[in-house]
């Protein structure tokens, strides 16, 4: 920093926030750091009782924190972001459109863990709506090396750290297996809980099908709604261990490839994942979906809506963070559940 007069300022960067104080009516900055003093700030200034300032020393070795809060912003912003005018050295990203967010957490740490700048985003895997805030950035200096900001650009590589994949309106149908509401003994009270889960993504069911607890004829269900083009199928019922439950071998033989039989995650330990040949999914959803507020339903759903593959690896990483408190004020997804680290 360098002291100087007010009157010899114009042109140059203030370091610190400039207070206007004034009895029952404001107390704020009225100008804030990083501000380039102009000649009609002048008078300003020396109202408030500034008639010396500190100023940033110019040096090409060094960017000023608007500067390098636009490179951080770069690093971060991919299609369907709006980046903020810089302010106090911080801008935002928003959701220009509704979709998925998602999070590449190990660059981020990367960069994170440079010293001097940081980047705060919302969890990633989550489903956000147009104008949501996903993430911020800042060096935490008024000035950095520039070398700084070259290894943040290499820590970052050459894609955005964050991505908002737009989610698709989709038809699904459900296959309902069970003897017990095969026969009429129960309701089917388990499809009116998809069809509300799927209604808030704008999706329609297209096709539903109730099964007893044969395996050739949940195999030709599948395959009958595969073939009329339904875009995701979900079986409901048999997914536990008993003999009698045959869903996930009913599955299997109607041509889906099985990603993973059981997930990390309560409520939803016996949920089942598969894809068909074309990359359409199949899934077998456990009974929790049914009455549990929130499931592994809730932090899958998103994914399949926004073509992202489910895989093995991916749910193996819901482990940290898949316990669900069942609180009695849901909050989700504000809330940890599905966000380990």
């Amino acid at each position: 920093m360098k002291l100087m007069r007010t009157e010899d300022a114009v042109g140059q960067v203030l370091c610190h926030d400039i207070t206007q104080i004034i009895k029952g009516v404001t107390k704020d900055a009225v100008f804030r750091k990083g501000h380039i003093i102009r000649p009609e700030d002048i008078p300003v200034l020396l109202s408030v009782g500034k008639e010396h300032i500190y100023i940033w020393e110019n040096d090409e070795t060094m960017l000023h924190e608007n500067e390098a809060a636009k490179i951080l912003c770069q690093l971060c912003q991919g299609p369907g972001m709006k980046a903020s005018e810089p302010k106090e050295g911080k801008i935002e990203l928003t959701a220009e459109y509704d979709g998925l967010f998602l999070a590449d957490t190990e660059r981020l740490r990367r960069i994170n863990a440079l010293g001097e700048m940081m980047i705060a985003s919302r969890a990633g895997g989550f489903p956000v709506k147009a104008g949501d805030r996903l993430c911020g950035t800042r060096i935490i200096p008024l000035v950095i090396q520039k070398e700084a900001m070259e290894q943040a650009r290499q820590a970052a590589g050459q894609e955005p750290l964050f991505s908002l994949i737009p989610l698709k309106q989709k038809s699904f149908g459900v296959v309902t297996t069970g003897s017990e509401v095969f026969h009429g003994l129960i309701q089917d009270t388990f499809t009116p809980v998809i069809e509300e889960k799927l209604a808030e993504y704008g999706c329609t069911m297209a096709a539903h099908k109730i099964c007893d607890d044969r395996e050739e004829d949940i195999s030709r269900a599948i395959q009958a709604m595969a073939d009329q083009g339904i875009d995701m199928i979900f079986c409901t019922g048999g997914m536990s261990v008993d003999p009698d439950d045959r869903t996930p071998s009913a599955i299997r033989n109607s041509g889906a490839s099985i990603i993973s039989y059981g997930a990390p995650v309560l409520p939803g330990a016996m949920f089942l994942v598969s894809y068909l040949p074309d990359g359409r999914p199949v899934c077998g959803l456990p009974g929790c979906v049914m009455y549990a507020r929130r499931t592994i339903f809730d932090l899958v759903l998103p994914r399949l809506l926004a073509d992202v593959p489910v895989t093995a690896q991916w749910l193996a990483g819901l482990g940290h963070g898949g316990l669900c408190l069942s609180c009695p004020e849901c909050h989700f997804p504000n809330c940890g559940f599905g966000k380990g680290v």
